[in-house]
């Protein structure tokens, strides 16, 4: 049975609790899914509980932001089986301060205009480890001001080059971060390239040692897939599929399982290294 490598829960942006993912993803057949909230591994007992419950294996993951300085691009590398997390943790808690403080100088500019407040937000983000631009739509939301996370005033208030409170998150570099993973007995992983047009950046990024590629994502080109799929195969690379699955807090439809990891691809991850 496939498996879904890319998963959000409510321990960053997602919608969904952790039971609740375990769940969705025995109903969808899966036979494995990592949880891969961003910045952070607090999820991943609870997901390893109810994975046991419900007969779904957990990949120990998470999704590490970061940034390309030399081409001024947003990096997101998804981490696998790292054998000693606690040495990210430093870098985790650097991240979530930035993003925290970056959202509390948005917060000043919409509050003046739509009166929400900043607690409003937090109360929202009580169950992840900061708080996210989610977070600030779905208090949005429940104001009156907008009927869904990302439309029109999601642009509005975010968008990179309009957006009247857009923010600016410090990121740590990207090939420090591969070597970060690396250190800590992970496996990097180059997640959704299409996103943030990281695709010029994958000869670089395969000579700082990336282990594999996400090949397999919802917002996956099809030219994009062929380019993905020769460096793979030409770097013997590790191959994953994930849906990046945020439940509601998405803005397209894409229930978890939509993408997927071979148990080829799956078995070559488990015992890579």
């Amino acid at each position: 049975m496939p498996s879904d490598l890319h998963c959000h829960s409510i321990h960053s942006d997602g919608s969904t609790s952790v039971k609740r993912l375990m769940e969705l993803a025995a109903i969808r057949g899966l036979s494995a899914i990592s949880l891969t909230d961003h910045d952070t591994f607090s999820g991943f007992e609870e997901a390893v509980y109810y994975g046991e419950r419900y007969g779904v294996e957990v990949i120990h993951g998470t999704e590490i932001s970061a940034y390309d300085f030399e081409r001024k691009r947003l990096v997101h590398m998804l981490c696998y089986r790292s054998q000693r997390p606690e040495l990210l943790e430093p870098l985790f808690q650097k991240i979530a301060k930035n993003r925290y403080n970056a959202m509390c100088g948005a917060m000043t500019r919409i509050s003046e205009r739509y009166g929400i407040t900043l607690e409003m937000v937090e109360e929202n983000a009580k169950d992840s480890v900061t708080v996210f631009k989610s977070h600030i739509m779905k208090t949005l939301m429940e104001a009156g001001y907008t009927e869904k996370l990302y439309g029109d005033l999601y642009k509005d208030i975010f968008d990179w080059e309009r957006g009247f409170a857009k923010t600016k998150i410090e990121y740590p570099d990207v090939y420090e971060v591969i070597e970060l993973i690396h250190s800590a007995g992970g496996i990097a992983v180059l997640a959704h390239p299409d996103v943030y047009n990281t695709v010029p950046a994958l000869p670089k990024l395969i000579a700082a040692g990336i282990d594999g590629i996400e090949c397999s994502y919802p917002r996956c080109k099809a030219e994009t897939k062929e380019i993905l799929l020769k460096a793979v195969q030409e770097n013997n690379l590790l191959k994953t599929g994930g849906t990046d699955f945020h439940g509601y807090s998405c803005g397209c439809v894409n229930p978890i399982g939509t993408c997927t990891t071979s148990d080829e691809d799956l078995e070559r991850l488990k015992n890579y290294g």
